[in-house]
């Protein structure tokens, strides 16, 4: 039986203005069902593992509200809690980062859902 290599994409779509500075951006990810939805904001992080280092491009565009970028990096951060504790297992790490996100919301009177 042959083995067959499967493949996803995602792309991201980014209009800028005449600085270079993004004015709309937009993603696809059709296998999750999401086709040209716009967004105000990216961050994505890749791993090299020939330097061992991490790579990132961060955009938003510039129009997104400040509230909104903090409650972006407030959730964000959570999420790369939740990841760590399930790539490592290291749950008590897990739960010291968590821990500074509840202090991050605190001291930005963020909102918790």
């Amino acid at each position: 039986m042959a083995k067959t290599n499967l493949k996803s994409e995602i792309n991201f779509l980014v209009e800028l203005d005449e600085n270079r500075v993004p004015e709309k951006l937009w993603w696809t990810a059709r296998d999750g069902g999401v086709v040209n939805q716009e967004t105000k904001a990216v961050m994505l992080s890749v791993w090299d593992s020939k330097p061992q280092e991490s790579m990132r491009i961060d955009l938003w565009t510039k129009d997104m509200p400040v509230d909104e970028m903090k409650t972006f990096f407030h959730q964000t951060l959570v999420s790369m809690s939740d990841t760590y504790e399930r790539a490592t297992g290291d749950k008590k790490m897990a739960d010291t980062m968590k821990d500074f996100c509840d202090y991050f919301a605190e001291k930005l009177e963020l909102k918790q859902k």
